[in-house]
């Protein structure tokens, strides 16, 4: 039985049960079990593959939003069994789904419109996102699912590991923990291949180092922050957990749509300029959800569920963040940059209006159309700007797949 079914974002039950055939399959190689349960007590599944003390670990589903990882480790896990030398002394090991209970809560499994992905829309506050919520909380209050894959990575001690990211709209870029010289090249011709754009100028790695267009490696904590207000620092996060190892981490990043305004390396004309436009325009929109927000409270009776818990979370970051734009450009400020920075600035209080207008759903609220009206708007205009192409999911998974393996290569290497 293969784990390549028609090409679409699998379910997590569906990741599971893909990973048991697997298992039944090939059961002197492969082996499935259960590692720690989410809050709600959903279940996470490890898949391993081979047996070599040697390990990648793999993470999919840090993210709700981001359903591209679920089927690319499916490929992945694939590809391994299939090309015996990528398994010779090392064993690969996939989480299928860091954040179930995330993953139950963001209903798009085939959007092909920006307004299809937001209706369904959810992304956790950072307390409740598993890789983030060492950035923000204490040890004794981080959540079983961060205690889950810390304690997989303690177990494994992966020379690499890998968490499989997305962007809705944009380009692809790798965040690495440290540097693997050998990755800008085969992960350009990849993305160039597929016609997927490089995100030369990701907001997400404003004023790091860049060992290649658009692989950028993480500042040590000698180095300030580009956005002090913003809570989640990468250095913070699980994805550092594999260094007391001697290991490293690569985020890899895939846009479900692409726009070629994220890839272009001229230097910007007036970027303090365009950063106060920008800053101002992200205080406005804000604005108008937050309105919305404040008027409807009375009428939701103190509701306090995740998706109003996230809404409130992300409008709470905007003003730090636009008053962050307006005090720091980095040095050499790009049109990519400048373009990434707009796609954020659009897609927060977007996401915010998203969330908040699935609470308004439920409850039949009198503001729900009106909000709805918004987030149509506002997800229009964002593919217009930016000129959206949907990046076909074969696409997406196929360089995904391509880069986590050229990753892995350069990152044996390195600890040989």
């Amino acid at each position: 039985m293969s784990l390549l079914p028609e090409l679409r974002y699998p379910s997590v039950p569906e990741l599971v049960a893909a990973a048991r055939a697997l298992t039944a399959r090939e059961p002197g190689l492969c082996s499935l079990r259960q590692v720690g349960r989410s809050r709600a007590g959903r279940p996470l599944h490890l898949l391993s593959v081979g047996h070599s003390r040697r390990a990648v670990l793999v993470v999919a589903g840090a993210h709700a939003n981001e359903p591209t990882g679920g089927l690319t480790l499916r490929v992945l896990a694939e590809r391994v069994l299939a090309e015996r030398e990528l398994r010779t002394d090392t064993s690969w090991h996939f989480l299928l789904c860091a954040d179930p209970d995330g993953a139950s809560l963001h209903v798009t499994p085939a959007p092909r419109t920006l307004l299809d992905y937001h209706l369904g829309f959810y992304r956790p506050t950072g307390a409740e996102q598993p890789e983030w919520s060492p950035a923000v909380l204490p040890p004794d209050r981080l959540p079983p699912e961060t205690r889950a894959l810390t304690g997989v990575i303690d177990e494994l001690r992966p020379y690499l590991q890998v968490t499989l990211h997305g962007t809705d709209l944009g380009g692809s870029w790798v965040q690495l923990t440290k540097d693997l010289p050998g990755l800008a090249e085969p992960f350009a011709k990849s993305a160039a291949q597929l016609h997927i754009p490089v995100e030369t100028g990701a907001s997400d790695a404003a004023g790091w180092p860049a060992s290649g267009p658009g692989v950028h490696v993480m500042p040590g904590p000698e180095s300030g922050v580009a956005y002090p207000s913003m809570p989640d620092d990468a250095r913070h996060s699980t994805w550092y957990h594999a260094h007391r190892y001697g290991g490293l981490t690569a985020v890899v990043e895939v846009p479900m749509w692409a726009s070629d305004l994220v890839d272009d390396p001229a230097p910007h004309p007036a970027p303090a300029a365009a950063m106060r436009r920008l800053s101002a325009r992200l205080l406005r929109d804000a604005l108008e959800v937050d309105r919305v927000l404040e008027e409807a409270l009375p009428r939701l009776r103190g509701a306090d569920g995740p998706l109003l818990r996230a809404a409130r979370w992300a409008l709470e970051l905007i003003p730090g963040l636009a008053q962050d734009w307006v005090q720091t450009a980095p040095a050499g400020t790009t049109m990519a940059y400048v373009g990434s920075v707009d796609a954020f600035g659009r897609r927060l209080p977007l996401r915010a209006a998203a969330m908040l207008l699935r609470v308004l759903r439920e409850t039949d609220d009198r503001a729900a159309p009106g909000l709805e009206r918004l987030v149509t708007v506002w997800s229009e205009a964002f593919a217009t700007r930016f000129r959206a192409r949907w990046v076909p999911l074969e696409h997406q998974v196929e360089h995904q797949s391509r880069t986590v393996l050229v990753a892995a290569q350069q990152a044996r290497e390195r600890a040989a």
